[in-house]
């Protein structure tokens, strides 16, 4: 771990701050509008996957963007291959990039420096973040909000349940997948792409934005091994009481 600039609060940097943090109350709104308040849980659930999938979309989308299309031309390659797209000539990634997505990302790589360039493993990951992810958050969304709907017969909010509580699973486990992929390269090499000397870059930027993505979806993964339970109960007494 390389010493690294303080921290410093400017507009810039607190409007990428701002950026970040103004979905949640997006997704808190989404929530209190589709999701009936006698359903506590499933409101947390409506607030965290409609969070997950503007974060997937919006900002990591724009990363995944800047990775593909934000560069800039260099006359002498600076490394041995592989290059980005076969091209020793250019180097691309958000640090190339202009405008406030571009700049947002520069914020964080201040804190991890992969997310600066084209990191191979993190754009991988970001790819399947962006293209599965993020949609598989919005289908949940959307399966909560269905099975909110009274109007709905038993079978088919049943249906409903079970398919939203499959995609959960599902989502959950790759996003624990994708925060270990994440960082533990870095802690078997000795995390030399993360700054941890200063305290904002560490417990905000690395701790706080990361670890939301381990501890709600070991919830999910906790109220669906519930729910399994539940119906697997259900079952095995219904197919007893027939036997009796």
């Amino acid at each position: 771990m390389s010493s690294t600039d303080s921290f410093t609060l400017d507009v810039p940097t607190v409007l990428c701050i701002a950026v970040s943090l103004s979905l949640m109350p997006a997704a808190f709104i989404l929530s209190k509008a589709l999701i009936p308040a006698r359903k506590t849980r499933d409101r947390i659930l409506f607030f965290w996957h409609a969070y997950d999938a503007l974060t997937h979309l919006l900002i990591e989308g724009s990363f995944a963007y800047h990775c593909f299309f934000s560069y800039t031309t260099v006359s002498d390659a600076p490394h041995e291959g592989p290059y980005w797209f076969n091209d020793p000539t250019r180097l691309y990634g958000p640090s190339y990039g202009t405008g406030p997505t571009a700049r947002l990302w520069q914020e964080y790589a201040k804190a991890d420096r992969r997310w600066g360039g084209t990191d191979t493993g993190i754009v991988s990951l970001e790819l399947l973040t962006v293209l599965l992810g993020g949609p598989a958050a919005i289908y949940v969304c959307y399966l909560l909000f269905q099975s909110s709907n009274e109007k709905l017969s038993a079978k088919s909010r049943g249906g409903v349940k079970a398919t939203l509580w499959f995609v959960s699973i599902a989502l959950a486990t790759a996003e624990l997948y994708g925060g270990f992929m994440t960082f533990a390269p870095e802690w078997l090499t000795g995390s030399t792409a993360l700054v941890t000397e200063d305290p904002v870059y560490l417990w905000l930027y690395l701790f706080f934005f990361n670890t939301l993505w381990v501890f709600i979806p070991l919830w999910v993964l906790w109220e669906a091994a519930k729910e399994l339970r539940a119906a697997f109960i259900g079952v095995e007494t219904q197919t007893e009481l027939k036997r009796q």
